[in-house]
């Protein structure tokens, strides 16, 4: 049998959601004749994900399952703060990795990120890295929640040898908040799989869109992602109330699900907009309802990367997106898309229009994007992270000891 080294991952919430599918990504590209892998998560209830959402995430547990993956369900390591569980998943955490022993413990996430990197500080683990997945300073928390997690990030950051930002902007806020020093932060684009993502042919475009109600010749605006406050989609339908006064033939698609889908509903339908809205809730084929879109919207208050983004992208979208987190690490102004300040439907709604009205500025910008997509595939970041693994190991002189 050979001799491997072992890595345990950890994160709160596995779902559908960006940082999840980010975490399963990089165990899945895990060379597993190097490594044994564990993942510890917590509840996947703790999502209330739809009754499609949750199998296609068991289906993906599944194909982790059959690589020899190993998953562990700590039940009180949740994603909300709550200090009775949060003891009770830290002794879980500090036991199991006292028991499993691995080499590298790469956490995901805030709460997941802190637990886990004191636990395994203290179980004596040679190598912590740590991915944020997101511009967490912003949009999350009031001031003083804010300024006690950056606290508690500098006193991680200490304990930690790489921390995984997903951005050059994510790395900027790590270093404007001296959460650590800049040899410590290394950017990692977060991966997508392109393979994946094929454009429908125009006629299964205009089946598709029969299908949703949508008239053969309207033209669509779209987004896709949680509909919660940090996505910022009521701004969307504010901006759809002022183009539709121009462009009444406009349809607005809102691919996901969340807290606020019933009050995005009654919004549409107090500004009298409801007929030309469309809220199909979570979808497992994103990217094929993307294919309908004229123009992708990104409106979000915060956010990672964004990738959903990157898909959109991948299909040639142009992208009006606010200028947030690390949404310019990928649109450029004007050249892959246009970028407006978050929280401002006027400027939504003028940059959306612009497109509409020339086609010629879509097809630019669309195939800008397509080709800048090209950086974000799912083989780049594995390649990396493994680069960052075997680095760390050479540092701390922990080698891979021959077959027997």
């Amino acid at each position: 049998m050979p001799n491997k080294n072992k890595i345990v991952h950890i994160i709160t919430r596995l779902d559908k959601g960006g940082s999840a599918q980010n975490t399963l990504l990089t165990v899945l590209g895990t060379d597993m004749k190097k490594y044994d892998v564990l993942l510890f998560k917590g509840p996947t209830a703790e999502s209330r994900m739809s009754k499609d959402e949750n199998a296609s995430l068991m289906a993906d547990l599944q194909k982790a399952q059959s690589k020899r993956i190993k998953f562990v369900t700590i039940p009180f390591l949740v994603r909300r703060i709550n200090p009775a569980y949060d003891v009770w998943a830290f002794i879980c955490l500090f036991l199991l990795l006292i028991k499993e022993k691995p080499v590298i413990v790469h956490t995901h996430t805030s709460k997941a990120g802190f637990l886990g990197r004191l636990a395994a500080k203290l179980a004596r683990i040679p190598i912590i890295v740590h991915t944020p997945h997101g511009h967490v300073f912003f949009g999350y928390f009031g001031p003083l929640k804010t300024g006690m997690f950056i606290l508690l990030e500098k006193y991680a950051a200490r304990i930690t040898d790489r921390i995984v930002a997903l951005t050059k902007g994510e790395k900027e806020d790590y270093q404007f908040y001296k959460i650590a020093p800049e040899d410590k932060i290394i950017v990692i684009n977060s991966g997508v799989e392109l393979e994946k993502i094929k454009d429908l042919s125009l006629e299964e475009r205009q089946n598709l869109k029969r299908q949703l109600g949508i008239p053969e010749k309207s033209f669509v605006v779209g987004t896709a992602g949680r509909l919660e406050p940090v996505k910022g989609p009521e701004f969307l339908i504010e901006a759809a109330k002022d183009i539709l006064s121009n462009y009444p033939q406009t349809y607005f698609v809102f691919a996901g699900d969340g807290p606020l889908r019933q009050r995005l509903e009654r919004k549409a339908y107090e500004l009298g907009i409801n007929t030309n809205m469309l809220f199909l809730g979570w979808r497992n084929d994103v990217t094929r309802v993307i294919s309908i879109y004229d123009i992708f919207v990104f409106p979000s208050l915060n956010e990672g990367m964004g990738r959903v983004l990157v898909e959109a992208m991948a299909l040639g979208k142009p992208v009006v997106a606010s200028n947030v987190g690390g949404i310019p690490d990928l649109v450029t102004h004007g050249k892959t898309g246009f970028l407006v300040p978050p929280k401002n439907p006027g400027q939504l709604a003028k940059y959306i229009q612009i497109l509409i009205e020339d086609e010629g500025k879509r097809k630019r910008l669309g195939q800008a994007g397509k080709e800048m997509a090209l950086n974000f595939k799912k083989e780049i970041m594995v390649e990396k992270i493994a680069e960052l693994y075997d680095k760390l190991l050479v540092k701390k002189n922990i080698f891979f000891l021959p077959l027997l």
